[in-house]
């Protein structure tokens, strides 16, 4: 006790620097694959990816981040084993965050698309052993995290497949692909608009006081997804080309109908994901400020401090803005070979899974959500579509982010409770 006394500003200063560079690493890493499919597609350009993703990640982030957020992240911790040494919690929140952020700089420098979650729940994982011992571990959990593995990119997988070969046999293998667009795309907009709704008001809206029940949620996106139907149907019927044009015009400017879409499912994932992942860097760090500002009391929930969020938000930008090209190249060239029309259905199908999982109560990473629907869409064309030594790398990296997050945090806990005990 008498170590938060002497050093909690220096902990709390120490610990915001660790929690921006993890946010940091959100940036480079997590916020890079999800504007990746609209980058490889064309539909943006780099410049625009990363504007975009400023604007919608930072308003998701500092808007519906969270007025509380758990102390110990995903309950993966029993916070009770610190009870008497409530020092050792902070010093192992800080050498977490300073792992999870380590293993995202050298997975974004890599080009691998790693999970934050997974990054942060291995740290905390690793630290919590050495200092509380295995039992005070949720080992249920960790189990269901290592399962989300599989399931998470299968779920999303299949579903990409369903939508990219509906609109290739609904649009591109008919006679006239453009006419068969203006009747078929205003569908997908209305599912887009549905889907994407939901996962806002799931993942967003409850963190700013619009907590809407499960009917009222339900109704809303329906109602958005009616008017974004409506909009669309209206400019997508105003498009004229000419009669004359070949097919592959006609291909050409379908994408850039699906184009349109993709810009809109880019800015509310971006959303939704500034609303959720901020919570990988900005929950050790709120618990960190939490124990030493109530002198060593660890409470379940902690409040946030005014300038936690907005800490988060311009970590997670900044880190997109500098270091982000990298993992967009892997998720957006790397995989697969995405157009428009592709692309859209991988996000789409992405935040399907996000809506599922969150109904059922199933772990999630977005990351890996994304990379099984873009390998859907590939596989819908062909295993010769996959380049498979990439996808060999990007699994490899998920089996170790684990391990190596635990590794690296144990590392940093020594050195750290070294450094002030």
């Amino acid at each position: 006790m008498d170590i938060l006394t002497s050093y909690g500003t220096i902990l709390v200063l120490f610990a915001a620097a660790v929690g921006f560079f993890m946010a940091w690493g959100i940036g480079a890493n997590d916020v890079a694959n999800a504007m990746g499919t609209s980058v490889g597609s064309k539909a943006l350009t780099i410049k625009q990816a990363i504007i975009i993703a400023m604007i919608f990640e930072f308003a998701g982030a500092y808007l519906a981040g969270g007025e509380v957020t758990s102390t110990i992240r995903k309950g993966i911790v029993d916070a009770g084993y610190f009870a008497n040494t409530p020092e050792l919690l902070v010093f192992g929140m800080i050498a977490a965050l300073l792992a999870a952020g380590v293993w995202l700089l050298v997975a974004s420098y890599l080009g691998w698309p790693v999970s934050t979650t997974h990054s942060i729940v291995g740290a905390i994982v690793g630290f919590a052993v050495v200092a509380a011992g295995t039992d005070a571990i949720s080992w249920n959990k960790v189990g269901a995290i290592v399962g989300s593995w599989i399931i998470t990119p299968l779920i999303a997988g299949v579903i990409a497949m369903i939508i990219f070969n509906s609109a290739q046999k609904l649009i591109f293998d008919t006679d006239k692909p453009l006419e068969a667009a203006k009747r078929h795309v205003p569908i997908y907009m209305l599912l887009a608009g549905f889907v994407l709704s939901l996962v806002t008001i799931k993942k967003g809206l409850k963190h700013i006081g619009l907590d809407l029940g499960v009917a009222e949620g339900y109704l809303w996106a329906v109602g958005v997804a009616v008017v974004v139907a409506i909009i669309g149907k209206f400019f997508i019927n105003r498009i004229r080309f000419s009669d004359d044009a070949d097919k592959d015009m006609h291909y050409a400017n379908v994408e850039k109908v699906f184009a349109i879409l993709m810009v809109i499912t880019a800015c509310c994932m971006a959303f939704a994901h500034g609303s959720n992942d901020v919570a990988n860097a900005i929950g050790p760090l709120a618990a960190v400020v939490s124990v030493v500002s109530s002198g060593g009391e660890i409470a379940k929930k902690a409040a946030l401090a005014w300038w936690i969020l907005p800490l988060g938000g311009v970590g997670i930008v900044i880190g997109l803005a500098v270091f982000g090209q990298r993992v967009m190249a892997t998720i957006g060239t790397g995989i697969t070979h995405l157009t428009p029309s592709r692309g859209f259905a991988a996000e789409l199908a992405a935040a399907c899974t996000v809506v599922i999982a969150s109904g059922t109560g199933l772990p999630i990473s977005t990351t890996q959500t994304l990379v099984g629907a873009v390998l859907g869409v590939g596989m819908a064309r062909g295993i010769a579509a996959i380049n498979m030594s990439v996808v060999r790398s990007i699994i490899l990296s998920w089996v170790i982010t684990l391990p190596v997050g635990a590794g690296l945090a144990i590392i940093f806990y020594w050195i750290i409770k070294g450094v002030f005990t």
